[in-house]
């Protein structure tokens, strides 16, 4: 295909390769899919380095990714509202010790105080935790945001200050003590055989999220031919049409076959007074952790693409001075942000300590280093402005798949660290010579 470019000397022809005049038509993010290679490369990495190692490629399979998609969950959700932060060039070093101590909080009113009040395994004690942990930690993030916007204390030094002191009051909760069992049924917000939904009903979902890529594809057509903005060509929108389904129903097909160990099955059956020989290949399908991450990158998705918030805050992180004098109230804006940093903590906390069955003082620690590298790696510009929610996803599952695979290999806890060090910094290089060449 060639494209007809008209300078002072005359009509010039250009040649534009097949690669570029894809990438145009669909207008996928280049970015993304260097992102995507370097996971698919991660992947086959480790799994090819045990195979030839051990004689044993565990990464590639179904129980290792059902593992590694529950795993990120509570990563994924902070990691969403990281860049917010992010990109109103504020940061946010306390993150992993709020995740403690709102955990530690749940954990005392769902075992010391609820089954007190309202008796042991009364149906409401889940959502009232739920309830209590999505509201404390937004009044942390709250209070913090107020810190940085209004008394107008770096972001850095409240938020470093809040690692220490969260992480402290985590111990002083309960004076270190580990807090277990927690509620069964809030048990089941951390995944597990019985916190997942199931094959059927993973069936059903990946159905509604293929209805759901058609209605927006449709939706987004009919909007720029609303507006006058250019199209897209149709075999584009095809192609992405086909690409997001099959990428959701590959993900369910390898989510519903990892199968309940048989010590569940037979769990099951004595509960039930069923046959276990009935009980073959139960799948454990989307793992609720998985679904809440999900749909808070929905949730964030739209917030940041389509409304007034999202719009302010890119706005800010561009520009903040030509921002407040646009009539945005920015101090505002920024406790906002970090209230809903806040709320995000708290649902992490609720997959986390629900994951782990228990709350512990050490719950969350280093987490602010995993959630700030996911929202880097994932193209948040720490010069502020730029950065999206499905790039947070990404860089989310490949921090989880460098630690997951360095941990089936045998690597050594130094080694990680160094290996997610040189990857955040790497990270970092190469936005840096991406935003150089954008200019």
């Amino acid at each position: 295909m060639s494209q007809v470019q008209t300078t002072h000397s005359g009509p010039a022809l250009v040649q534009e390769g097949p690669i570029k005049t894809f990438l145009r038509a669909t207008e996928i993010d280049t970015r993304m899919l260097g992102m995507l290679g370097a996971l698919l490369l991660i992947w086959l990495g480790f799994h090819f380095y045990g195979y030839f190692a051990n004689g044993n490629g565990a990464f590639l399979t179904y129980r290792n990714l059902w593992n590694l998609s529950v795993q990120t969950s509570s990563i994924t959700v902070m990691a969403t509202g990281m860049v917010l932060v992010i990109v109103t060039r504020n940061i946010d070093l306390s993150v992993g010790s709020m995740l403690g101590v709102t955990a530690m909080m749940m954990g005392v009113l769902q075992v010391w105080i609820l089954p007190n009040i309202l008796g042991i395994g009364h149906p409401s004690i889940w959502i009232l935790t739920v309830i209590f942990g999505l509201i404390a930690g937004t009044l942390i993030g709250t209070f913090q945001g107020y810190l940085i916007a209004f008394l107008e204390i770096p972001s850095f030094i409240v938020t470093l200050g809040g690692l220490l002191i969260w992480r402290g009051a985590a111990w002083w909760v309960a004076r270190g003590e580990t807090i277990a069992p927690i509620d069964a049924n809030f048990a089941l917000i951390g995944g597990g055989p019985y916190g997942s939904v199931g094959a059927t009903w993973s069936w059903v979902v990946a159905v509604i999220a293929c209805i759901g890529i058609v209605a927006l594809l449709v939706n987004g057509r009919a909007q720029r031919a609303r507006f006058g903005f250019p199209m897209r060509p149709l075999w584009a929108e095809y192609f992405i049409g086909v690409v997001s389904a099959a990428i959701v129903l590959a993900a369910t097909f390898t989510m519903n076959n990892y199968f309940w160990p048989k010590g569940i099955v037979k769990e099951y059956a004595a509960a039930h007074n069923l046959d276990p020989a009935t009980l073959v290949n139960i799948g454990h399908g989307w793992a609720v952790p998985v679904l809440i991450a999900l749909f808070v990158v929905m949730a964030m998705t739209f917030v940041t693409t389509r409304t007034k918030f999202g719009r302010y805050v890119f706005a800010m992180g561009g520009n903040p001075e030509a921002a407040e004098l646009a009539g945005i109230n920015t101090r505002r804006m920024t406790m906002l942000i970090f209230s809903l940093m806040g709320f995000l903590v708290g649902i992490s906390a609720c997959i986390s300590s629900a994951r782990l069955k228990a709350s512990t003082v050490a719950l969350g620690q280093f987490d602010e280093l995993y959630v700030i590298a996911a929202a880097v790696i994932g193209g948040t510009s720490l010069a502020g402005g730029s950065g999206t929610i499905y790039g947070a996803l990404i860089g989310a599952l490949v921090m989880q798949s460098l630690y997951s695979g360095m941990v089936l290999v045998g690597f050594d806890a130094a080694i990680q660290n160094m290996v997610v060090g040189a990857v955040l910094v790497l990270a970092v290089y190469i936005d840096t010579i991406y935003r150089r060449h954008a200019k």
